[in-house]
């Protein structure tokens, strides 16, 4: 069985590294979702935006220098899921999906927006 929460993760990211860590150091079972190799279809990635908290066009690196802003345009939700699907490198990471809801965690500790943080943990002051 599966777990429950997914993080859509990128192992070369400091802040996906970062988010990982954070869920397991408190106590989370969470699927790591290596979106570079296997990248989300079209339906997970349509499930996805459905539940972020943001809108759909922050889930896309557009000042990555990959991103062809196609002359301006907004992205629509369905622009976000096809320039996903064609580059998913493009996908803002990491993000934190529990079935129900999902955020872009940036900062990684936006992750405990969603689930519960360790009992003894207490944030730092930055």
């Amino acid at each position: 069985m599966s777990a429950a929460m997914r993080l859509y993760y990128n192992p070369r990211c400091s802040k996906s590294r970062a988010a990982r860590q954070l869920l397991e150091d408190a106590g989370h079972a969470v699927e790591i979702v290596a979106y570079l190799d296997t990248p989300p279809d079209t339906p997970e990635l349509a499930a996805l935006i459905d539940r972020l908290d943001v809108e759909p066009t922050a889930l896309v690196r557009t000042t990555d220098k990959a991103f062809d802003s196609e002359a301006g345009a907004p992205l629509t939700r369905e622009a976000v899921i096809d320039v996903l699907q064609r580059t998913p490198a493009l996908m803002q990471r990491p993000v934190l999906d529990t079935g129900e809801r999902a955020l872009i965690a940036r900062p990684p500790e936006r992750v405990f927006e969603l689930v519960d943080r360790p009992a003894n943990h207490h944030p730092a002051n930055h």
